[in-house]
């Protein structure tokens, strides 16, 4: 089992106290919201879940709990937004590419080497652009709650090593179901193949396709160092990810215990992404010294120039979205 002491993460991220007050439950029916996930119980959004569940308990005194469904045991991230429509999945931690396909715009944000660097994703998620996409999410039956993150994605595969796009030519890669995803890696020169993650880790074991693409904490956290013996450090996309429930649920909530839902979803997202910063480090020389080879300085530039076709595709496709990100962001 990988365990890591984490004694700079306490100090990473500090809790605000809520707004609302304990008083404000004392004649609520007590209820269990089901939030589901796609990821095993060592990814961090699993330890995100659990740190919403903590701080949501503890602040509405046990009368809103929280029951965690990890490894897609309610279905995979599609199936649970569509449940989370009708109400048959309460709410859950999904990666950003599934939930573009309900709302095109928030797709801005696969757009790749869009963002320099987390800091900058920050700055336009947590601020007015953000909250207007998750704002959106109503339109679709849904109530996005706070951005987590699946972080800035790269590129694994197990049949060569990879520093420029004409590497990887013909390669079988696993895409989110996304079209952003699918044109970009095609793009690049890849036989883009979107499917479902829980299918995904079956077709690399069983060898019908060569590679994915994922963050480190990813590639870690299912043991991808088994099939996969080479990973580039691309950081081509910056993924975030979504604190999302489905208006059902919210809505047979009281506002005290959905303002609690808001703020706790916040903090356990900030709380995930100072994990994934203070882990990245330790998981990359752990995925080392099992034997994968890790490129860590591609050609950057080629990769760029590769898909700059994508901006002309798309760019315009989500309204002003992407100049205000730019100018966000100071491009």
């Amino acid at each position: 089992m990988k365990i890591f002491t984490l004694s700079t993460l306490t100090l990473a991220v500090s809790l605000a106290a809520s707004t609302a007050n304990a008083n404000d439950f004392d004649d609520m029916d007590p209820i269990t919201l089901r939030l589901a996930h796609v990821v095993n119980e060592q990814d961090g959004f699993h330890m995100a879940a659990t740190k919403f569940e903590e701080l949501v308990e503890e602040r509405t005194g046990g009368k809103v709990a929280i029951e965690i469904y990890p490894n897609a045991s309610l279905g995979d991230e599609r199936t649970l937004l569509e449940g989370m429509q009708i109400g048959t999945v309460d709410m859950g931690v999904i990666t950003n590419g599934p939930v573009a396909n309900f709302v095109e715009e928030m797709a801005v944000f696969e757009l790749p080497f869009l963002f320099p660097s987390p800091e900058a994703a920050y700055r336009v998620l947590d601020g007015e652009i953000g909250q207007e996409l998750l704002d959106k999410l109503g339109d679709v039956n849904l109530k996005g709650l706070a951005y987590a993150e699946r972080g800035f994605r790269n590129l694994t595969n197990s049949e060569r090593a990879v520093n420029t796009p004409e590497d990887m030519d013909g390669l079988r890669i696993r895409v989110m179901e996304n079209p952003v995803y699918t044109d970009t890696f095609r793009a690049l020169g890849a036989n883009a193949v979107p499917m479902a993650w829980t299918e995904a880790l079956t077709a690399m074991q069983q060898g019908t396709i060569d590679g994915q693409e994922n963050p480190v904490n990813v590639v870690y956290s299912f043991n991808l160092e088994e099939t996969q013996n080479y990973m580039t450090l691309s950081r081509h996309t910056y993924a975030p990810a979504l604190f999302v429930m489905g208006l059902p649920a919210w809505s047979q909530l009281p506002e005290a215990a959905q303002t609690v839902l808001e703020e706790a979803a916040q903090e356990a997202a900030e709380y995930e992404r100072a994990l994934n910063a203070d882990m990245e480090a330790e998981q990359l020389a752990s995925l080392e010294e099992s034997g994968m080879q890790i490129n860590a300085s591609p050609d950057l530039e080629a990769f760029q120039a590769a898909v700059e076709p994508i901006y002309e595709q798309y760019g315009e496709r989500f309204g002003d979205y992407l100049p205000r990100i730019r100018e966000a962001i100071g491009q």
